[in-house]
């Protein structure tokens, strides 16, 4: 009778691998490294509980990708360079498939980024699979973009095109009704999203505050104004729309760009005197930078239309405790 699988076996042979020499990766208590003179280490954890952030049937590998990439995004709204990472992984059960086909996943984003998997831990879950995802990163504290170092001014920016995530999760989860040949462009945008290192590495000479937008645009810009004590101005018809959702309804496009999560682009407010350095970084990295509105003296976020009419009725964003 063949022995069943244990919890070492499961990381001896899908999670331990050859760390860069000066680290110290899985097989003892702690992980150890060091970072360059002159820098700090940056650190962000993200929990992935199944039926709350990942539908059940999504492809291992696209899994094992989104959840390192939603740390990476953090990385990279502070303009941090990665270090290495931890794994935490509950699982119902030892599938050796699906094992596999995560951990390749994980380990492909991991190899792009220079972010070894440097330790972690495993468990048996009573119920679903839960993933925690923890990034070290070294970042120059001179030039660190923090939520509360916006000033008055500024112009915001957004990286990518808004709304696609939003669109197929809410799809998936039949709260519009699904449309087969959209979804099959967009999907890749919920489940295989870009983190932007790169770009939070070249801006951050130049921008003053950033935030990986995860919970919408406007919940998670509004973090930066709430910490920087000042408002914004947006404007709607700037914003950058996914070109494949044109055809949908207005009111259901105003809704994916406000308020979509699940978006991992950079939020950031920069100078003016900035623009013209940002918008080459943006065609250096074949990145859309978009500017969509300023900052402001007076607090409160507000959105114009295309007749500068200001919007009410804002939509919120994610949030795990709302009902």
């Amino acid at each position: 009778m063949k022995a069943q699988a244990t919890e070492f076996d499961l990381i001896g042979r899908y999670f331990k691998r050859p760390v860069p020499q000066g680290m110290l990766g899985g097989g003892d208590d702690c992980a150890l490294f060091s970072v360059p003179p002159g820098r700090q280490v940056a650190t962000s954890t993200d929990l992935l509980l199944e039926g709350r952030h990942f539908f059940s049937d999504v492809d291992p590998r696209s899994l094992g990708h989104k959840a390192l990439a939603v740390n990476l995004s953090d990385l990279a709204a502070m303009g941090a360079k990665p270090i290495g990472c931890l794994l935490g992984l509950g699982l119902p059960g030892i599938d050796t498939d699906w094992i596999e086909k995560f951990a390749d996943g994980f380990y492909a984003l991991a190899n792009e980024y220079d972010c070894p998997l440097i330790g972690g831990d495993t468990t048996r879950s009573l119920q679903g699979i839960t993933l925690s995802v923890t990034v070290f990163g070294s970042v120059d504290p001179l030039h660190t973009m923090q939520r509360s170092t916006a000033r008055i001014e500024d112009e915001i920016w957004i990286s990518g095109h808004l709304g696609a995530a939003d669109i197929a999760c809410r799809m998936l989860a039949g709260e519009i009704p699904s449309d087969p040949e959209l979804l099959k462009i967009i999907r890749y945008a919920l489940e295989l999203p870009k983190p932007r290192v790169a770009l939070g590495l070249a801006l951050s000479p130049h921008a003053h505050a950033a935030i990986d937008v995860s919970d919408g645009l406007l919940q998670d810009l509004s973090h930066i104004l709430q910490a920087s004590g000042c408002g914004a101005q947006i404007n709607e018809t700037a914003l950058p729309i996914h070109p494949a959702l044109l055809s949908l309804p207005a009111p259901l496009l105003r809704q994916a760009m406000l308020a979509g999560g699940d978006l991992y682009e950079l939020c950031f407010t920069a100078p003016v005197s900035a623009h013209a350095a940002i918008q080459n970084i943006g065609r250096v990295l074949n990145i859309p930078l978009t500017p969509i509105g300023k900052t402001t003296l007076h607090t409160g976020l507000q959105v114009v239309d295309h007749a500068g009419h200001m919007l009410t009725d804002l939509p919120a964003g994610f949030d795990h405790f709302r009902t």
